[in-house]
């Protein structure tokens, strides 16, 4: 269980290795005026691999990643042995900081939480610090993957709960999208109460509407309350997407082993399939070419490869364990972004449990750590702040120098 201090420090011979690969690039063709209308255009792929095969940087992007502080430690498994876990730990100054568990989800990876760090752990008399933790899933960064079938919700939420404890943080809050919303809601039905004090997430997805026999009161609201015009156009963002983009999530649900193939050798095909979430999962958010292929690179560059990452999908799908009903007791808060995937009617999260904050935004997508930091850092600091609905939630840390 001992941690140790992780420096990324790519080989030169991985390095020299994706240059081969990118050299011998064989492109598709396109269709006259095709745009996005067919998938990522041949112009952003063309720049984007002249730039990565002769332009890019890696080394300057893996001395910005290693400016964070990280470690690996071993984590035991229930079923499935000890895996060496990657993970960011950000400490506040003020050492009654609140711990905060980040998990990320996919194509995302920790330098998500990387603009958060600065903004949650500063020490300031008008508002709560944090002590920030982001591990790697296992199978994504720079954690070891499962060997086993069967790693599914349960064992990625155990994973996020034991590194808390072995940090000594016996209490704590978290924070998730995507699937970082599905584990971080897996921790707080599982270790709520006693250890998760609190979640929040930016992802309020895959939930319907209130049960007569769960949420009686909330059913009986939502059969007298019409839909707003916020909710119409949740609808409408959910509708595109369950008809634009969903392709993927099909194919890593039932044949990951097929694409990882792909997504292995070919550096290319693995820009592609991430590029297009990138863009079409945010909100306008201005990409630098060095931003997509630094995300891109700690994909290619990762220890187990990236073809281990998709099969997240897969093993909660046939564990069917992507949705639990069960009521959440401990205290709950939701931000809203208006170009998250799926937006379900406010009234439909607050049927997942004890919501006590919500925060609406007017601009941001599904990367909401990176593509709105300050309103998501904003966020957390009002619901975890003094006179906030979760401020003292863990026991003795609150986050300021005196309160």
């Amino acid at each position: 269980m001992a941690e140790k201090p992780f420096t990324l420090a790519v080989p030169d011979a991985d390095l020299e290795f994706l240059h081969k690969k990118l050299e011998f690039t064989r492109l598709p063709d396109e269709l006259d005026d095709a745009k996005w209308d067919y998938g990522v255009p041949l112009d952003d792929i063309n720049r984007l691999v002249a730039k990565w095969k002769d332009g890019f940087d890696w080394r300057a992007s893996e001395a910005a990643i290693n400016v964070i502080p990280q470690f690996t430690r071993d984590i035991e498994v229930d079923g499935h042995g000890t895996l060496n876990i990657h993970y960011v730990h950000q400490k506040s100054k003020l050492e009654n900081a609140i711990p905060l568990l980040f998990v990320h989800g996919w194509p995302g990876h920790f330098m998500e939480v990387a603009k958060l760090l600065p903004l949650l752990t500063v020490v300031a008399p008008d508002q709560p610090s944090f002590h920030v933790v982001a591990l790697s899933f296992p199978g994504f960064g720079f954690s070891e993957a499962p060997k086993k079938k069967g790693f599914a919700m349960t064992q990625y939420a155990e994973v996020g709960h034991k590194l808390m404890l072995a940090l000594g943080y016996k209490e704590y809050v978290t924070q998730g999208g995507d699937w970082g919303h599905v584990v971080t809601k897996t921790i707080v039905q599982t270790y709520g109460g006693k250890h998760a004090k609190a979640w929040h997430s930016n992802c309020v997805n895959n939930t319907g509407p209130p049960s007569l026999k769960s949420t009686p009161w909330l059913y009986l609201k939502y059969l007298v309350t019409p839909f707003s015009e916020d909710d119409r156009k949740g609808f409408e963002r959910s509708a595109w997407f369950q008809m634009k983009g969903t392709g993927y999530f099909q194919e890593q649900s039932t044949y990951p082993q097929t694409l990882g193939y792909s997504l292995a050798d070919s550096p290319v095909g693995l820009l592609a399939w991430i590029y297009e979430k990138l863009v079409t999962w945010t909100d306008n958010y201005p990409w630098t070419d060095d931003e997509v292929l630094t995300w891109i690179s700690l994909y290619w560059f990762s220890r187990p490869g990236p073809a281990a990452s998709v099969r997240i999908y897969y093993e909660v799908v046939a564990a069917s364990d992507f949705t639990r009903p069960q009521w959440i007791s401990v205290p709950i808060g939701f931000s809203y972004f208006p170009k998250e995937l799926m937006i379900a009617p406010k009234l439909w999260g607050r049927a997942l449990g004890n919501v006590v904050f919500e925060s609406d935004h007017k601009s941001g997508g599904h990367f909401a750590a990176h593509e709105k930091p300050r309103e998501l850092a904003k966020d957390l600091r009002k619901m975890f702040g003094i006179g906030g609905p979760a401020f003292g939630v863990v026991s003795g840390k609150s986050g300021y120098t005196v309160a």
